[in-house]
Formats: structure tokens, C-alpha cells, sequence
């Protein structure tokens, strides 16, 4: 019997990636050179692909230095100041803020604006320093309060209201967790006010991930390393199939499978491309091409 590889249908680029990405490729078609404001997404191999085009990654720094010229917004949106910055150097913005991001900034933005009178503290579930987060808290002058987990609890001042908001990367249970610490915390009478804004299509992923797991025998999940979703929804899918394994690159893969494997799941995570997934099982089926 022959190894059966199958990739996931649920897996691969969230529908912010995949308008990031097209807005990219359509502006590169009319200029040669192209900026963007940080990695357009979370896995090298796309980020070269789109670099051979004419994107050009650069940092905050170098967008500071920059005048007249057009830069790319990714996904996971800006703060404030970065369209100021656009506005007094000349840039022209092509923003691909993910529409689910952009709709929680004006949430945060008018929460900020509307309790800050009574001290109310805007807490973020969410990864300090993550591009999608450090453009939540400029939605607050600077003032939100960045949670990564219960045990940043002690962070908040449970006398003066709290309203929680998330990273919309988050798992859904790790926001549940944090709600209940504050709720057993928060003081008597203290308004305590919470907005679940996980995406969720990529919440969805999680169980979707783990049920597409547990049906192979081996899986082969594929992310770029600095992607924090890969990094989750990988542990998910080791949960679920402990014959699980984190590559990056078809080319990572070097030796046949072990002898009684027979269905291989290729599997990833938002920031994962079809064909990178596509070049795995590729790799896998020339590598087992001699199974009977």
C-alpha cells in the first residue's frame, strides 16, 4: 500500500494575508521597487519570493528616513504615528490592514477615548512587541496595558475599571482564562467590561487543525519560525499527534518515513502558502516513491 499524502484544505493564508499579498503583487506590477513596512507575512520563503518581485522589507527606522516614495502597510496595521509619519515625509500609503484588525483599533480608540475620564485601563490579551499589538496600543496614546497571560495579572490595578480586548491571533481559551483571573479579582462594584475579538477564522483553525491531526498516521506542519500562530496551532496539532513535525522548507525533509506510516497530513499555519505546502508533499511522496 502507498503512502497517501494529504494537504489540509483549512490550512494556509487567512484572507488579511492573501489581500496583503495581492495588493503587492498588483503594485509591483507598475513599479519596480516596492516598500514594506515589516515582513509582509511570517515565513521567509514568500517573503523572498515577493523580494525577487521588487518588495523591499524595511523597519521603522528606515521608513523615518524615506520621502516620496510608496510603502506597503502589512496586515496587521500601524499605529498612529506611522501615518503621520507618511503624511509630514511625503509617503504614499497602500494600507493592507487586515479589515478585522482595522475594526478593533476603532474599537480600542473609541473605548480609549470615552472612559478614560473615569481611569479606566485598556488591557490587550496579546504577544508584547507583536507588530498587530504595538499598533492596539497606539490606538491609546501609548496607555494600554499589554497582558500575555494570567500570570501578567498583577500588571493591573483591580480598584479602577478595566475594559479587555485581544489580539485577534489569541486562542480563545488563553482570552477565557484572563477574563476569569480579572473577574475573581476585580473589586466589588468595579466595572470590569470584556470584548472577545479573535478572528474567527483563525480560531476556527484549532479545531479544525487538531481533527485533521488525529486522522494521520505522520504530519508534516509547515510555518515560517518567527510565526507566533504557527508556533500555537503546531503545538495544537503535536497535541493531537504526537507524530507530528515542524519544518519551515520541503528541504528539511531528508529520509523516508518510518516503516507502517501509510497517511501523512501536510498541514500549516495564516502564514503559510498553498505552494510551500504544495512542495512538501511533493517531497514526501518522491521520497516514499518506493513503497509497495
Amino acid at each position: 500500500m502507498k503512502i497517501e499524502v494529504e494537504i489540509d484544505g483549512g490550512s494556509g493564508f487567512c484572507f488579511g494575508v492573501v489581500t496583503a499579498i495581492g495588493s503587492a503583487e498588483r503594485e509591483l506590477k507598475s513599479t519596480d521597487t516596492l516598500y514594506c513596512l515589516g515582513d509582509i507575512v511570517h515565513n521567509s520563503l514568500e517573503v523572498e519570493r515577493l523580494e525577487a518581485m521588487g518588495l523591499r522589507t524595511i523597519d521603522h527606522e528606515e521608513f523615518a528616513r524615506l520621502r516620496n516614495q510608496k510603502v506597503l502597510l502589512r496586515a496587521h496595521g500601524e499605529p498612529p504615528s506611522t501615518y503621520e509619519t507618511a503624511r509630514r515625509n511625503q509617503i504614499t500609503i497602500v494600507d493592507a490592514t487586515c479589515p478585522v484588525v482595522l475594526q478593533l483599533q476603532k474599537k480600542i480608540h473609541r473605548c480609549y477615548v470615552e472612559s478614560r475620564d473615569k481611569g479606566t485601563q485598556i488591557v490587550i490579551y496579546g504577544k508584547k512587541g507583536h507588530a498587530e499589538v504595538n499598533g492596539l496600543v497606539g490606538q491609546t496614546d501609548g496607555q494600554a496595558i499589554v497582558v500575555e497571560s494570567v500570570a501578567d495579572a498583577d500588571k493591573l490595578d483591580f480598584t479602577r475599571p478595566i475594559a479587555l480586548f485581544s489580539q485577534t491571533t489569541k486562542s480563545l481559551d488563553g482570552f477565557r482564562h484572563v477574563v476569569e483571573t480579572i473577574r475573581s479579582r476585580i473589586a466589588e462594584g468595579t466595572e470590569f467590561q470584556y470584548f472577545d475579538t479573535i478572528c474567527r477564522q483563525v480560531a476556527n483553525r484549532l479545531p479544525n487543525i487538531q481533527k485533521f491531526a488525529s486522522t494521520h498516521d505522520f504530519v508534516y506542519f509547515v510555518a515560517g519560525k518567527k510565526s507566533s500562530n504557527g508556533k500555537m496551532l503546531f503545538e495544537e496539532c503535536r497535541k493531537a499527534n504526537p507524530n507530528s513535525r515542524f519544518i519551515s522548507d520541503a528541504k528539511e525533509i531528508h529520509d523516508p518515513l518510518p516503516e507502517g506510516v501509510r497517511k501523512v497530513g501536510v498541514c500549516g499555519a495564516t502564514s503559510t502558502p498553498k505552494w510551500l505546502m504544495e512542495e512538501v508533499a511533493a517531497r514526501v511522496q518522491e521520497l516514499n516513491a518506493g513503497r509497495n
